[in-house]
């Protein structure tokens, strides 16, 4: 990991170091526009010949059948389903807590507006595979989706090389409702999704993190189908100082290394006795990890920021926007206030990432590549709207009818005033 130290870089070199390295080439996009075009053209049969293409699986349909529940179901490890129902349960809490309340406002006399939340009726889930299956990340937005009221859920995620779906996603499919799952994975199944297929309903909104192309593929429909974000490689920023164990921090960045060989992993730490203690147990651990290769090239792509001052480091830190914050310090309660920047944030040496990631109750798709400093965490709030409401009453059309007729005059919008005028000619009549 190279070393910087904050008090010799200027803003310049500050906004350089911020850049994430991973942005989407102009091959990424060409690949995914083809894509698209296949899967809005050949339908299933583009999704089948891609899941053959990448996933080396030979399928001969592409949604889940209720055998395949079944056996699912039955087959999964009960350790993990208990697990899966403790995180189920957190997550439910937590999301739960977020239901925004009704409430009526008299902005005027005789004039009452208030808004209700409506869920998103068709939404659409992407749980990567890959290298590794990322069954949390279907708890992550299956759970919101269900408890805000979406009426059709999809999930759409990779299969392995027998053309099976990990049985955890189906368990937690089978607890949220879903209505159907699909083995089909990468920018495929986002333009599925967004466009339908004989297997695939169309979506009102996509959600799920994924590789670059996923990125790509989100970003290209985003024209015609809403999404989350444009959520890219994974990332963390680690602040520890001399009070913070070595082999904590250390384990801190190696979670998110072995994510993929695109992920960042940054420490911000005060001195270089501290920074050389961390990377020497990020060696040592390193070496068993059974993802070690992918954690190396992570690493490589990674750095170390110097700062005698942790409080002025924040300067960068919000500059850099992480996807995951962990302040590992003593007095990580100083800091809060500091914080404007971050997809999620864990506070004190007890905090693992991981928690987030899992069980904690918090959701783990957040925002990447700097897209921390205008958008937040997905939410309840991310499966619905809020519509707005307003009710006038006679004295008030009489009264502010008045004000408003004025304003549309002076804009020149006269059958915006004669919509009021005539209301108030025929007002008690």
């Amino acid at each position: 990991m190279k070393k910087y130290y904050l008090n010799d870089l200027s803003e310049q070199k500050l906004s350089e170091l911020s850049l994430r390295k991973h942005l989407l080439s102009e091959d990424v996009f060409k690949t995914v526009k083809t894509i698209g075009e296949q899967v809005r053209t050949e339908g299933d049969k583009a999704l089948l010949a891609m899941a053959e293409k990448f996933d080396k699986a030979r399928l001969t349909s592409l949604t889940v059948s209720e055998d395949e529940k079944k056996e699912a179901l039955r087959g999964l490890d009960a350790e993990l389903k208990k697990a899966i129902d403790t995180a189920f349960a957190n997550i439910s809490r937590f999301h739960a807590a977020q239901m925004p309340e009704s409430k009526k406002t008299e902005t005027y006399p005789g004039v009452w507006c208030w808004q209700e939340f409506r869920a998103i009726e068709k939404v659409g889930l992407y749980v990567p595979g890959g290298s590794a299956p990322l069954f949390s990340t279907a708890l992550m937005l299956a759970v919101p989706a269900m408890i805000a009221g979406s009426k059709e859920i999809c999930i759409c995620t990779p299969p392995d090389k027998n053309g099976k779906v990990h049985p955890a996603v189906i368990y937690i499919a089978d607890k949220c409702h879903v209505a159907t799952i699909c083995k089909a994975g990468g920018a495929g199944a986002v333009f599925a999704m967004a466009y339908g297929t004989e297997s695939v309903k169309k979506v009102d909104k996509i959600f799920g993190p994924g590789n670059q192309f996923v990125t790509a593929a989100k970003m290209a429909v985003s024209q015609d189908t809403s999404i989350d974000m444009p959520a890219g490689p994974s990332e963390v920023l680690v602040m520890a100082d001399a009070s913070s164990d070595p082999e904590i921090v250390a384990s801190d960045l190696l979670a998110q290394a072995e994510h993929g060989p695109d992920s960042q992993a940054v420490l911000v730490c005060t001195d270089d006795a501290t920074a050389e203690k961390i990377t020497a147990a990020v060696d040592r651990q390193q070496t068993v990890l059974p993802r070690r290769l992918i954690a190396e090239k992570a690493l490589a792509n990674s750095f170390v920021m110097i700062a005698p001052d942790l409080k002025e480091s924040m300067r960068f830190v919000n500059m850099y926007a992480p996807e995951h914050l962990i302040i590992g310090v003593k007095n990580w309660q100083e800091f809060i206030p500091l914080i404007n920047h971050a997809g999620s944030v864990f506070l004190g040496k007890n905090a693992s990432e991981s928690f987030g990631d899992y069980a904690s109750g918090t959701n783990h798709t957040l925002p990447t590549s700097g897209f921390a400093r205008s958008l937040g965490s997905v939410s309840l709030m991310s499966f619905g709207k809020m519509l707005t409401f307003q009710t006038i009453d006679d004295g008030a059309l009489l009264s502010l009818g008045k004000d408003v007729a004025v304003m549309a005059a002076a804009e020149g919008l006269d059958a915006h005033k004669n919509s009021v005028d005539i209301r108030m000619k025929k007002c008690g009549k």
